[in-house]
């Protein structure tokens, strides 16, 4: 039976390689983004965009709207969503703590506020019994990602994750996340990435190559599955043995 697929991030990157694979599976899938111009240059067979910035309280509830008229259940809810702010404008003040502080909540509002917010607006939506809620982690939520701003909001996510596991868990919810390492192909290193410390992240991992989009949309597809019906409040971690399981 088909089921109803929310994605955030739907776009590009991760999100959009989930998108097509649960498409391609027979379910209708919903894309959120800040930019029309590219959900809808997504290519996800039928599936529903709807723009909107997911820090915005007023935002996320018109999204809760929009699903509840298109969707009614929301069988899966993916939080690909976030980053590490390329795409914000700079801080305005040259003075060092108004730059750190432009820096930790910019990275908060991206990665945390938008999964918590969504995830509230459409809890009650959620399919009971067999409704998941997957949210998009990183390695550096273990490793740390220079600046700390955007690892500790990746972090932040786990125990939001464990606590929503145990309130959803009655009405055969499951949430997990999945923490990927270094994946190519996707918008998130901007221009900082050089062939250096491509090699480099490379280099760290057992197989030896880079992730994917595809390694880690699959693992959302499993965790979604009837398969993994009893797996929740867990952390997986797709990484190529980059960093080892914790």
């Amino acid at each position: 039976m088909a089921r109803n697929v929310v994605i955030s991030g739907g776009g590009t990157g991760i999100g959009l390689a989930a998108a097509r694979v649960f498409a391609a599976d027979g379910d209708r899938v919903l894309l959120l983004g800040r930019r029309r111009e590219v959900l809808e240059r997504a290519d996800v067979p039928g599936a529903l965009v709807h723009a909107a910035d997911l820090s915005d309280p007023g935002a996320v509830r018109r999204v809760a709207e929009y699903a509840a008229a298109e969707l009614g259940t929301v069988d899966v809810l993916i939080h690909s969503a976030g980053g590490a702010g390329h795409l914000e404008p700079p801080a305005e003040a040259d003075d060092p703590l108004e730059a750190v502080a432009h820096t930790w909540t910019v990275n908060f509002r991206l990665n945390l506020l938008t999964a918590v917010l969504l995830t509230e607006a459409l809890r009650d939506r959620l399919a009971s019994p067999g409704g998941r809620v997957l949210f998009l982690s990183s390695i550096a939520a273990y490793r740390g990602s220079g600046s700390g701003a955007y690892a500790a909001a990746k972090a932040a996510l786990h125990p939001y994750a464990f606590d929503l596991a145990r309130q959803l868990g009655p009405r055969g919810i499951t949430v997990n996340a999945v923490a990927p390492g270094y994946v190519e192909d996707t918008g998130f290193f901007g221009d900082t990435m050089d062939a250096a410390r491509r090699d480099r992240l490379i280099a760290e991992t057992s197989t030896g190559r880079a992730g994917t989009p595809g390694d880690v949309a699959q693992t959302l597809h499993w965790l979604a599955s009837p398969g993994a019906g009893h797996i929740t409040a867990q952390v997986i971690q797709v990484n190529g043995g980059a960093e080892r399981g914790h």
